[in-house]
């Protein structure tokens, strides 16, 4: 059964993020458990906590298909020692606040070198990064997110998530999360069911699907190849509504939260229900 919703806002506290869902129809969800685009943000309070449990429950959403996503700050692969000890003490923090809320997974960017490393020292660090973030907590699974290869991102290529998962020590608690407009500009085809079943069997042969965690639907304003993370509406971009027709009917694909973060939050219900007429 596939579990589709979007990142939703926790406009007055996450224990609105439960019910935001439920409003356009979700049966999955993302969101920040913090302000994403600061250092520090105040502990989660009781009343955070046991509301958004409760409202969680309210809704019928399991916690396993809730995948909150890190503060785009976090870099963990920074080749700097000051950027990198805040990096893991963020990491840290937001690992800890998915513990406090009962959640089984955190979603994030692996990191950039910033021209300072080599790509590979880089996911090394990040490896080592989540290595430590795992030894210091329990239960939470970390997500590593496909990313577009933007800049000096690493994470672009089906290699790289390979790479830092084999230097994990935990590796029941390391996953990927696919996103589709990432993979696309990255260069792996979607647009066809065909391209489809050549990039996700890349995907299984490098990676494997037993480390799929979840995924972020959506289409992409550039090309394929470009590099560049520019996301679209489903349909309206250049990925075209044949790669979540295939996804939405292939079981691989069952039982993880699948994230729209589409740009028109005001048709996610539509997008929502677009998806699961796909199916059949």
């Amino acid at each position: 059964m596939k579990y589709v919703g979007a990142h939703v806002s926790t406009k007055g506290g996450v224990q609105n993020a439960p019910l935001n869902a439920e409003a356009i129809g979700a049966k999955a969800f993302a969101l920040f458990t913090k302000n994403q685009r600061r250092w520090h943000a105040k502990p989660l309070t009781e009343e955070n906590i046991e509301g958004f449990k409760a409202n969680l429950a309210r809704v019928g959403i399991a916690p396993r298909h809730v995948l909150p996503h890190d503060s785009y700050l976090i870099n963990l692969g920074h080749p700097e020692a000051e950027g990198l000890k805040k990096s893991r003490d963020a990491f840290l923090d937001e690992m800890q606040r998915c513990m406090q809320l009962g959640l089984e997974r955190l979603n994030f960017h692996p990191g950039s070198h910033l021209k300072k490393e080599s790509e590979d020292d880089c996911l090394s660090r990040v490896a080592e990064s989540i290595n430590l973030a795992l030894q210091q907590t329990e239960g939470v699974t970390a997500v590593i997110e496909t990313t577009a290869g933007q800049g000096t991102n690493v994470g672009y290529r089906f290699e790289h998530l390979a790479r830092i998962i084999e230097q994990v020590d935990d590796q029941s608690r390391v996953g990927v999360c696919i996103d589709t407009c990432h993979i696309f500009v990255a260069g792996y085809d979607l647009r066809t069911a065909e391209a489809c079943e050549q990039t996700f069997a890349e995907f299984d042969s490098v990676v494997g699907f037993d480390y799929l965690r979840g995924m972020h639907l959506n289409d992409s304003k550039p090309p394929l190849g470009a590099r560049v993370d520019r996301h679209q509406s489903l349909g309206k971009g250049e990925i075209g509504w044949e790669a979540f027709r295939y996804i939405m009917n292939d079981a691989r694909f069952d039982d993880i939260p699948m994230v729209l973060e589409t740009v028109d939050e005001s048709i996610w219900a539509e997008e929502i229900g677009a998806l699961y007429g796909l199916v059949g």
